[in-house]
């Protein structure tokens, strides 16, 4: 069983009448990558602030390895922050940044020349450390501000949106080099985001923030393919949801007759709800296929509806679609340009159809609380 590195108790944030945090609560394991994901103003970097001590919590506890440390300031906790501004020296070059803090703890001169330099080895930045901020792209001060909180060797390292002043190219690099430094010196990473493909590309596990709560908890895969909320769905990826109502279930398939009148399957375990419940019923844009319509039966198992062909776009590698479907909702189908066919074109009729297993159901975002209490 895995060790619990940060334990958030049913921790609350208020900001006079704003509620930044809502009786949250979390585990987040020893030596995991843990992304905080959300929009701006869901509360995730004001979590992340309490647990680094910047933030009291108005109510709730925060445990570090087991020790309450609620009350306590942020040098009395084992942790270290990289934040977005970097906050480097700008008058120190990159060696004494590096050192600044075992400096001031009075670390052993030869220890601190080993353990700045593999510190900056750790980072791709040997042979860097005369150099000053100023003479260093965005990119290697963001190595330098994160060398200088690993050096300390904390429990604990929380990362606030580190990457975002960086360029698109340079991002999607770093990423690769968090996850790489990661696994390597085998710290708990706290890591706060607003970016899907970031949170997917570096986290073991994840949390998808909402209103100060955590609507999901869980490996990216499974938040992806088994959103639990609308919200989830719509946020974490693309997806296309139909307006149905679920009408049975048995033998495990669970069926739901959608407003346009079509019906469609999908396991009962994605739709753990009750029979006459409105639900939204979902399935990925990467998962449908689609065909001109030509008035023939579906192949037996698909889900299928009809509808017309609005706009196409081609981006290389794949085609993307907007259908106009059942009830006038919009859907969207990504199709890998394999050039086995010829692509429809808007205007036409066609034929959506996906698995029923790749079909999920969650409650319409007003109805979630209201479902909720009566059960």
């Amino acid at each position: 069983m895995q060790e619990v590195d940060v334990r958030l108790d049913r921790v609350t944030k208020d900001f006079g009448e704003t509620v930044a945090v809502d009786d949250l609560s979390l585990d987040i394991h020893e030596g995991e990558f843990f992304s905080m994901l959300g929009p701006s103003g869901c509360g995730k970097t004001t979590t992340l602030r309490m647990i680094g001590g910047f933030e009291e919590p108005t109510r709730g506890t925060v445990y570090l390895g087991g020790r309450d440390v609620t009350n306590l300031p942020p040098y009395r906790r084992d942790v270290n922050t990289v934040f977005q501004s970097y906050a480097l020296f700008p008058h120190l070059n990159v060696f004494e940044n590096v050192a600044f803090g075992l400096r001031r703890k009075k670390v052993d001169k030869r220890d601190i020349d080993r353990r700045v330099r593999e510190a900056l080895e750790l980072v791709d930045l040997r042979g860097f450390e005369t150099r000053k901020p100023s003479q260093m792209s965005g990119g290697q001060q963001q190595r330098v501000a994160l060398a200088r909180a690993l050096v300390n060797r904390p429990k604990v390292l929380l990362l606030d949106e580190p990457l975002g002043a960086v360029d698109l190219k340079l991002r999607k690099q770093m990423q690769l080099e968090l996850k790489r430094i990661q696994e390597e010196v085998g710290i708990t990473f706290i890591y706060v985001t607003h970016d899907q493909e970031e949170a997917m590309t570096m986290s073991d596990r994840l949390a998808v923030m909402r209103h100060g709560r955590a609507e999901q908890v869980g490996v990216p895969e499974d938040v992806y393919e088994n959103p639990q909320t609308e919200f989830v769905a719509t946020f974490l990826g693309a997806s296309n949801l139909l307006d149905g109502e679920l009408k049975e279930e048995r033998d495990g398939i669970s069926t739901v007759l959608l407003s346009g009148g079509d019906v469609v399957r999908l396991p009962s375990s994605r739709a753990p709800f009750r029979v006459g419940s409105a639900v939204r019923v979902g399935v990925r844009p990467e998962k449908i296929q689609i065909e001109a319509d030509e008035g023939g039966e579906p192949p037996m198992g698909l889900n299928r509806v009809r509808g017309l062909l609005r706009m196409s776009t081609y981006i290389g590698v794949s085609h993307q679609y907007k259908v106009e479907g059942p009830g006038g909702a919009e859907l969207t189908v990504w199709v890998q340009n394999l050039g086995a066919r010829p692509a429809p074109r808007p205007g036409e009729r066609v034929v959506l159809s996906w698995r029923p297993e790749h079909t999920f159901a969650v409650l319409p975002q007003g109805y979630a609380a209201e479902e909720e209490e009566a059960v």
